[in-house]
Formats: structure tokens, sequence, C-alpha cells
């Protein structure tokens, strides 16, 4: 089977520095062996170059670097070639040097030391050969390369290994900042919407409708006689129709998308609908009771806790089917959502668990979340209906 050698890069500057030195002592080889008169001088230049000639083909093979049984089959064919290149001249134990390197890459990190310490062998073993005899220097010159080679390739593979850990991780940092800070502002951006739409609403609205409703009853209680007052008073009560109903168009745009245009129940429907749609779980709404106005700080609540519950579901309930039941129901509006998900421990409270009863209680309403392992979790709101007063 072949598999793909997890390779640690280097620069083409380093590459082509061993790809030189290669070469370079595999031509010392040849010309010490040429100009000492050397009877197998012919010998040697010609398996020198048969040397080169197999190691300039491995850059040119792909596969040398997709695949650790190519490189391995390509190294042998290059050792095989050099050992007997070695049995000629002892000059060419120096072309240990570049093999320790290549073989560390290329091979795994057992595979490759193996592979090390075989060369070494060889080296010393023909060099002794050669001069008739093991003395120390003979030992210590291939040895030292290859504990050299060993702790430069395998060093720089650590210092790669730890920089590209690094590299992932500020990576990481650098996305999950980027989307706090996206999701930061989002928050602010619709919490600053929502307090809008409620001052808005809590004050300016209320201010002109009490004043609509005042002017409407100075105009009711003037004498007939004193038309003057009355049309001033009327032209008074319109302007304040006006700016109130300019009031709450701008409660509309602040409040969410989702009751743009539309009613509660509406926007709870199109959520169950989306949820169904964008993920594997069955969403089902239910509609029970007269529906009746609400101030658009309730609808917003109600609506915030539904997305909520319903993102808490999917994200982390597992559960096949949710229920979104939105009553009326003697003065108070219910929003309930159940699911059928794992479930969890009793006492546990989130941050979404505590926005929601925390959007509960600012309206003066009741928050309840029921669950246990293994079945299911039930959340439900209760608020007291306010309708608005509508001139």
């Amino acid at each position: 089977m072949i598999t793909a050698p997890v390779l640690t890069p280097t620069s083409r500057l380093l590459t082509w520095c061993l790809h030189l030195l290669f070469f370079a002592l595999l031509g010392l080889a040849a010309v010490r062996a040429v100009a000492g008169g050397s009877p197998r001088a012919a010998a040697v230049v010609a398996t020198a170059l048969a040397c080169g000639v197999v190691y300039a083909t491995g850059p040119l093979m792909p596969r040398v670097r997709t695949s650790r049984r190519a490189a391995a089959w390509w190294l042998l064919a290059v050792g095989v070639v050099w050992a007997v290149l070695l049995a000629m001249t002892a000059d060419a134990v120096w072309v240990a040097f570049p093999l320790y390197f290549l073989q560390l890459h290329l091979l795994s990190r057992r595979q490759g030391l193996v592979a090390v310490i075989a060369t070494a062998l060889a080296a010393i073993t023909a060099f002794a050969a050669h001069q008739g005899a093991l003395v120390p220097a003979a030992a210590i010159g291939p040895a030292l390369g290859a504990a050299v080679a060993i702790a430069v390739v395998w060093g720089y593979q650590a210092l790669y290994r730890e920089s590209e850990r690094r590299r992932n991780l500020i990576k990481k940092l650098t996305a999950i900042q980027a989307d706090l800070a996206e999701a930061q502002h989002d928050a602010g951006v619709h919490a600053e919407r929502e307090r809008l739409a409620h001052e808005i609403h809590d004050t300016l609205a209320q201010g002109l409708s009490s004043i609509q409703l005042l002017l409407a009853a100075a105009e009711r209680t003037l004498p007939d006689t004193a038309g003057n007052a009355a049309r001033y008073v009327e032209q008074a009560r319109q302007a304040a129709a006006d700016n109130l109903a300019e009031a709450r168009r701008f409660v509309v745009a602040l409040s969410p998308p989702g009751l743009d245009g539309t009613t509660l129940a509406d926007a709870l429907k199109r959520l169950c609908a989306t949820i169904g749609v964008r993920h594997r779980i069955t969403a089902r709404f239910h509609l029970s009771g007269t529906p009746v106005p609400l101030p658009t700080t309730h609808e917003v609540a109600l609506l915030r806790i539904g997305q909520a519950a319903l993102a808490n579901t999917v994200r982390h309930a597992d559960a096949s089917t949710a229920e979104v039941a939105l009553s009326y129901l003697g003065g108070y509006v219910t929003l309930v959502i159940a699911d059928d998900g794992s479930g969890f421990e009793s006492g546990h409270s989130g941050f979404g668990l505590t926005a929601m009863r925390s959007r509960a209680e600012a309206l003066k309403g009741t928050f309840s979340v029921g669950s246990a392992p293994g079945h299911g979790t039930t959340v439900s709101v209760q608020l007291p209906v306010e309708t608005e007063e509508r001139p």
C-alpha cells in the first residue's frame, strides 16, 4: 500500500546545497582516483557517473516525495551503487554524509535511523578494509557525521512542528477573535435597537398618545361657540396623532426582522419552518386562544426567547422534534418550547437560559425550565397581556 510521507518542508537553497554536496563528493572521489593513478580509475569514474545518474532520477520523480515506498526504493538503488563505488575507493566514504540527510528526511524516523546506522557501518567497514586495519579515525569520521546529521534533521523537524503548532494556534485564535468581535457587534446592534424601540415606545409614543387623548377630551368639553379654539385643538390633536404614527413606525423599524410586517404567531410559525428546513429536526407551531395586540417589547421578548430556546435545542439537545405553543388566555400570553432531546441535570443554568429569564422578568413575567437527562427539555415563559391603546 502506498502511503504519503509527512515530509518536513525545506528551503530550495538547502535542497540545492545537498544536491551539490553529493555530486561534489562523487566528483572528488573520481578525480582523486584518476589523479592518484589508481588501476581502477576508469571503473571508479564509471561507477561515480552511474551513482550520479541514479541519484539525479530521484528529484525528477514526484513519487519519491509522495510515497515512502518509492523513496525507500530510490535510496536503496543509490545506496547499492554507492556501495559498489565504496568497494573500489576509500574516498567514496565521504558521500555517506549527504546520504544521511536524505535518509532521515525521506524515511520515517525509525527507518531513517536504521538506514543511517547501516550506511555508517558500511562506510566504517569499507574504509577499514581499504586501510587494512580498523583505526579510531576510520570509525570516528562516519559515526560523528551520522550523529551530526541526526541531531540537525531531528532538531529541525521538532522546530518545524512547534512552529506549525503555533501557527495553527494563532490562526485559530485569530478566527475566534474575529467571530467573537462579529458576535459582540451583532449583539450590541440588536441590544441598541431593542433599547431604542423600548425607549421610544415607553416615552415618546406613550406621551403622544396621552396628548392626543387629552386634546380629544378638551375638544369635547369646549363650547360650540369657541370655534377657533376647537379648531386649534383639533389641529394639535391631529399633529399628535401624526407624530404618534411616526413614532410607531420607528418602533417597527427597530424591531427584529422576524416581526417586520407580520404578527408574533406568524413569526414563530416561520421560525419553526426555517428550523425544520435547515436542521434535521421537526419543529411544529401551535396557537391557542384569541391573539390580542401586544406591546412591541413583549413581542420582541417572546420572539427572542423562542429563537434562543430552539437554537439550544438544535445545538445541544440532539432532538428529533420540537413543539412551540403560543397561547392567549386569562390576561396572559404564554410561550412553551418543548423538545424530546437528551435533556440535562436540574439546576443547570447557562448564559442562554439566564438571558431568557432576564427578558421575561424585565416585563414582569415568569420563566421556568423543566428538564431531566433522557427526557427532553421544556421552556415556558408567561407575560401579562398589556394591550396598547390605539387612538
